[in-house]
C-alpha cells in the first residue's frame, strides 16, 4: 500500500542525533510513513544506526560520493513513494501530529505543498515558537512574493525562509522539481520559490509541528562567497525560467541586490583578512553599503548573515 508520507532524511555524520529524527517521523499519528535516510558518506557510525532500524520502516541509502544536502535530498526524493514528500534534518525532529494536521490543511485548501510553524529548541532552554501563531492564521497561504520578501539579506528579521514544507510527490514529479546540487547553502529557498511559480499553492498550518534543535558548539562553516556567487547564479536562472508576476519580479530584484550587497560584504572581509587595503578600498568604493556593515564585528555580522541565508546558521548543516 501507498505511504501517505515518505519522510527524506540526509544525513552526514549524524550518529548523534539520527535516532530521534528517524523516532519522531515514525511517530507520526493518523498517516502512514515510510522513512528514507540517505547518507552522505558520513565517516561516523550514521549508517550503522539507521540500518538498527526494520527495513520495512527505514530505507537507507548509502551513496557512494558526497553530494551534499541538495544531492542526498535528490536521492530520497527518487526512493520515494508516499503522497507527500517531507524533508525532516537529521538533527531536527517533529511533533507526533505534524503530517496529519498539515495534509488536512492542504486537502482543504487543494494545495500541493504546505509549511508550519516552528519549535526552536537550543540546548537544554525550553522550545520558543518561531511565528506568533494569529500571525500565520493571517496568512492562510504562502505566496511567491511574500516567500521571496521574506529571503531577502540584511532586513534582521525572521522570514518564511525558515519553513519546512511538505510537497505532494506528483507535483514534483509533474514540474521535474528537484534541489540544485550546485547550492550547498540556499538549496531549500529556491526549491519551494520554484514550486510556487510553478503554480503550487501553499497552504500555512499556524501551529508548531517542527522542532528545530540548534546545538551549541555545532558551527561548521560561515557563509562564504562563493555561496553567494552560487546562489546569485541560481536566482539567475528562476528568473529565466519562470514567468513571474510584478509583485514575485519586484521582490527578486530586491533579494537581487541584496545578495550583490552580501557578495561585496565578503569581499571586502576578505580583503581586509589577506590585508590588502587597497582592494578593500576599491570594493567599499564600488558599493558603499558593504562599508556599512562592518559597524559591528565582522564574525557577528557573518554569522548574522549566514542566518540569512540559512536557518539557525549557529549550526550550519553543510556537508
Amino acid at each position: 500500500m501507498q505511504p501517505d508520507v515518505s519522510f527524506v532524511i540526509a544525513a552526514y555524520n549524524a550518529e548523534a542525533c539520527i535516532s530521534q529524527a528517524i523516532e519522531s517521523a515514525l511517530a507520526q499519528r493518523g498517516v502512514s510513513v515510510e522513512v528514507i535516510v540517505v547518507d552522505d558518506c558520513s565517516s561516523d557510525r550514521t549508517v550503522e544506526i539507521a540500518r538498527a532500524f526494520a527495513p520495512r520502516q527505514v530505507t537507507v541509502v548509502a551513496l557512494p560520493c558526497n553530494r551534499g544536502p541538495g544531492g542526498a535530498r535528490n536521492a530520497g526524493f527518487d526512493t520515494a513513494t508516499g503522497r507527500w514528500i517531507a524533508v525532516l534534518d537529521s538533527d531536527d525532529s517533529i511533533h507526533p501530529d505534524r503530517m496529519r494536521r498539515m495534509i488536512d490543511r492542504a486537502n482543504t485548501a487543494g494545495a500541493q505543498i504546505a509549511v508550519d510553524n516552528l519549535d526552536v529548541v537550543e540546548n537544554a532552554a525550553a522550545p520558543r515558537t518561531m511565528f506568533d501563531e494569529a500571525f500565520l492564521e493571517a496568512r492562510p497561504e504562502l505566496h511567491l512574493a511574500d516567500f521571496i520578501d521574506g529571503n531577502i539579506m540584511f532586513q534582521g528579521r525572521f522570514s518564511f525562509g525558515y519553513v519546512k514544507p511538505i510537497f505532494r510527490r506528483d507535483f514534483l514529479e509533474r514540474h521535474a522539481l528537484r534541489y540544485d546540487e550546485a547550492l550547498r547553502i540556499g538549496e531549500d529557498y529556491i526549491l519551494l520559490a520554484s514550486a510556487l511559480a510553478a503554480g503550487g499553492r501553499c497552504a500555512v498550518e499556524p501551529r508548531a509541528g517542527y522542532r528545530y534543535h540548534i546545538r551549541g558548539g555545532s558551527l561548521s562553516r560561515v557563509l562564504e562567497l562563493h555561496h553567494v556567487e552560487a546562489m546569485l547564479a541560481a536566482d539567475d536562472a528562476f528568473r529565466r525560467a519562470y514567468r513571474l508576476e510584478p509583485q514575485a519580479q519586484a521582490a527578486l530584484a530586491r533579494r537581487t541586490k541584496s545578495l550583490r550587497r552580501a557578495a561585496s560584504f565578503l569581499l571586502l572581509v576578505r580583503h581586509l583578512k589577506d590585508r590588502a587595503p587597497l582592494r578593500a578600498a576599491g570594493t567599499a568604493l564600488r558599493d558603499p553599503a558593504a562599508l556599512r556593515h562592518l559597524s559591528m564585528p565582522i564574525m557577528v555580522r557573518l554569522r548574522r548573515l549566514a542566518a540569512a541565508f540559512h536557518p539557525a546558521a549557529s549550526r550550519l548543516k553543510t556537508n
